[in-house]
């Protein structure tokens, strides 16, 4: 059975929403609109913020990595998943195909949680250490920290996808999921998975658990800082430029808590397919909103682009 698996004969198929050809049709409509709109919104985003020179700044520049990671991630997973629905037939994946998608999923999703930590530090410097703001957050330590997110996202994604695909499989399976998840793809495998399972919380930890930690203690201190500024302007401008940015942090790590630090014996993959929609389809949709309604800066720049554009 292991030659199989190293092979490539083995293939997975994914769960269909629904046996109704009629169900799936909606669902892929549905699912197309919120890809095709969260591929707008956060491509808006980052060009927005690269065209007026005004957003040049530390959390700009890490909003607009967050929305092309966001980018990347939709497209990990939306293309496939719309191809899977519309088809009135059985889809099939590969082995390597199913790895290949874990890998960048994986990748992409913890580069994200880090990124959110590091963008909470960022507002921590701005608002509790204004005076010192631009000599801490300098332009080099922005892109290393950016960078940073990516390089941890990339070890602890390789390692976790590598760990894996070393169990045997021992035939054709339907996965639990729309997509190559790590829990439902390790359930299939005919072998002792105690080990995978350990490791995957490990990592949850190190992107989960610990970044919304740091996060939590630097809105501590944000907070602790606000309620010191007497006049109620300065109070709430300085609330509206941390509000969308905890918005999503809620969203992002409360879908993946519910999913990665549960106890694996207690997933379902009911529960499990309607949380990662969620976060696959609806918050990538959510993400430009919340940040271009909820903050004026943004929402002024994107007036401008507008205007300058039917303009010219």
């Amino acid at each position: 059975m292991e030659s199989a698996n190293q092979t490539g004969i083995i293939h997975f198929h994914f769960r269909p929403f629904s046996k109704l050809p009629e169900v799936q049709m909606l669902i892929f409509v549905a699912f197309l609109i919120m890809y095709l709109v969260s591929i707008s919104g956060n491509v808006s985003v980052s060009l927005i913020i690269w065209i007026n020179h005004s957003l040049h700044t530390p959390m700009y520049f890490f909003l607009a990595n967050l929305a092309v990671l966001e980018i990347c991630y939709s497209s990990t997973i939306a293309p496939l998943t719309l191809a899977s629905v519309l088809s009135t037939e059985r889809d099939f994946i590969s082995l390597p195909g199913c790895g290949t998608q874990m890998f960048f999923f994986t990748f992409l999703g913890s580069a994200d949680c880090i990124l959110l930590a590091v963008m909470a530090y960022d507002r921590f410097v701005a608002i509790c250490h204004p005076l010192r703001y631009t000599l801490m957050m300098s332009w080099r330590l922005c892109v290393q920290l950016a960078l940073g997110s990516l390089v941890l996202g990339f070890i602890l994604a390789m390692q976790l996808t590598v760990l894996i695909f070393q169990l045997p499989f021992c035939s054709s399976k339907e996965i639990s999921l729309f997509y190559c998840d790590v829990l439902p793809v390790m359930r299939l495998a005919c072998a002792d998975t105690w080990v995978h399972e350990a490791t995957l919380f490990v990592i949850s930890i190190i992107v989960l658990t610990i970044p919304f930690l740091l996060i939590t203690l630097s809105y501590v201190f944000i907070v602790a800082t606000i309620l010191k500024i007497r006049s109620a302007e300065g109070r709430h401008k300085a609330f509206s430029t941390c509000s969308s940015h905890l918005t999503v942090v809620l969203l992002q790590y409360g879908c993946g808590g519910l999913i990665y630090l549960c106890p694996s014996s207690s997933y379902s993959p009911e529960r499990g397919q309607v949380v990662s929609v969620v976060y696959t389809f609806i918050t990538p949709v959510l993400n430009p909103l919340i940040y271009s309604m909820r903050n004026r800066e943004l929402k002024d720049a994107l007036k401008r682009t507008m205007i300058r554009f039917l303009l010219s």
